[in-house]
């Protein structure tokens, strides 16, 4: 069975992709982002570290440890070029793609290439947590009225525009006004922000889709059972994810959280 490496940033998505290679007997390494991913994450595993920049040692350890297949998880705030401190393999991939011009899809899907020349096979998490990602249509025992599914489908418009502009991939809509749109500060902070914003009345409704031209294999939108308790102290009504295009970890817990709350949890078309 091919040894998989996971690169793996903030968050508990990591966690889960190692728990479930491990279940599946297959063997893996961890390749841990300074000042990102979890120090207890690699308790007891093959795996170690580098700083971002650091590209060089990076490829060393994934080729000492026989990794043949990536994959790359968890959040990663991007930083600036000064903050980089590229080495020379990082600094020549920067010299190639020109850093500054690319948004963060451009610069995924440029990092996925030069993996893929560099000789390694990247796989996505879904591939990895097929069973986690988002069905279509209700996911919990709860359903959006009237009102929830007009916000549901403005915040989709909204999100794909978003996304297209690759500017982030949720909003929060409540009764037809955009309360917040997601951008670098991430779907936590975008959730606080509404409800700081809030109006009288029914809650709103958070939408988090993939963007149209992102690298899904490294970067799918993910909600947990965090996510449901923020969008519950918030005043929100529920949550529409993109189906088969949004990982829900531990499922189960979320969508319980979900129909303890009283929020909605659906699945909606991801184009």
């Amino acid at each position: 069975m091919d040894k998989l490496g996971i690169v793996a940033g903030s968050g508990d998505l990591p966690r889960r992709l190692v728990d479930a290679a491990k279940a599946a007997g297959r063997p893996v390494f961890i390749l841990g982002l300074e000042g990102f991913a979890e120090p207890s994450l690699t308790i007891g595993m093959p795996h170690g570290w580098i700083r971002l920049g650091a590209a060089a040692d990076g490829l060393k350890m994934l080729r000492e440890e026989g990794v043949s297949e990536l994959v790359m998880a968890g959040a990663v705030r991007r930083p600036s070029l000064s903050a980089l401190r590229p080495d020379w393999r990082t600094a020549k991939f920067v010299a190639k793609v020109g850093l500054r011009a690319l948004g963060d899809d451009g610069l995924l899907a440029a990092i996925v290439k030069e993996l893929e020349i560099e000789g390694f096979k990247v796989v996505g998490a879904g591939s990895i947590l097929s069973s986690a990602l988002a069905p279509a249509g209700l996911i919990g025992r709860i359903g959006p009225d009237d009102l929830a599914q007009d916000d549901l489908v403005h915040g989709a418009k909204v999100a794909r525009a978003l996304g297209a502009l690759d500017i982030g991939q949720a909003v929060v809509v409540q009764q037809g006004v955009v309360l917040a749109v997601e951008a670098a500060e991430g779907t936590a902070a975008l959730i606080a922000r509404a409800k700081a914003l809030a109006l009288e009345g029914p809650g709103g409704v958070l939408v988090k889709l993939a963007k149209p031209a992102q690298e899904r294999r490294v970067d799918l939108p993910t909600i947990g059972p965090e996510t449901v308790a923020q969008a519950g102290a918030a005043g929100l009504r529920g949550i529409a994810v993109g189906a088969g295009a949004t990982l829900i970890l531990d499922r189960e817990a979320t969508v319980a959280a979900a129909d303890a709350r009283g929020l909605f949890l659906i699945g909606i078309a991801q184009p």
